[in-house]
């Protein structure tokens, strides 16, 4: 799949589950039971112990698979040869950039001010993600779409069923989410993880 096509997934889809897991089984699990529930684009983080194993065990299902929390152009190539699609990263790296360009990978660096996301724009990042999205307000998209109309934004960082659709409202281009995943796992195991990733594949369809 081209970057393009990855892209245009990416957006179709609209939601992102951020995966972090204290071990790889963790992580695989929920990712599976994400999966399952309809979610058809997965990040896995680099925060989670052997990662690379998670990415074996996703390696033929249906959905994209990203790698996530990846801080420098050695994770980011670690990441596309386990066979992630999309690079994420807390914030702009050039090097990921660059390495990311070379590979036709998308990369999608976090980003909070003008600044930042026109020097990520300028390094040719498709997509932005707006982190952390828990500290502002959805209206914040359309005050950089002023200056900056061509900026596509996915927030992550607090992002939940009751203001997943206000953000897609004001212009997010696609949502992250992780922790209410992360909690629904933890507290009810695989089942409650695919009945949430229901219900926000749901949401999105209202």
């Amino acid at each position: 799949m081209d970057k393009h096509s990855i892209i245009k997934q990416l957006t179709e889809t609209k939601v992102v589950a951020v995966i972090r897991g204290q071990h790889a089984e963790e992580a695989a699990q929920l990712s599976k039971a994400a999966i399952e529930g309809g979610i058809r684009a997965i990040e896995l983080t680099y925060t989670t112990p052997q990662v690379e194993e998670v990415f074996k065990q996703l390696v033929n299902t249906d959905a994209l698979i990203g790698a996530g929390s990846v801080l420098d152009s050695e994770t980011a190539r670690h990441a596309i040869l386990s066979g992630a699609q999309f690079i994420v990263s807390p914030y702009f790296v050039e090097g990921v950039a660059k390495l990311c360009n070379r590979y036709g990978i998308p990369y999608m660096p976090g980003c909070m001010t003008i600044r930042e996301m026109a020097t990520a724009l300028e390094a040719g990042c498709d997509i932005l993600k707006l982190f952390p999205a828990n500290t502002i307000d959805p209206s914040f998209i359309k005050s950089v779409n002023g200056p900056l109309p061509n900026v596509r934004l996915m927030p992550t960082g607090g992002i939940n069923l009751d203001n997943m659709k206000d953000w897609l409202r004001a212009g997010a281009v696609a949502t992250g989410i992780g922790s209410e995943l992360n909690k629904a796992f933890k507290s009810g195991g695989y089942k409650a993880a695919v009945e949430l990733s229901e219900k926000y594949m749901q949401k999105i369809a209202e």
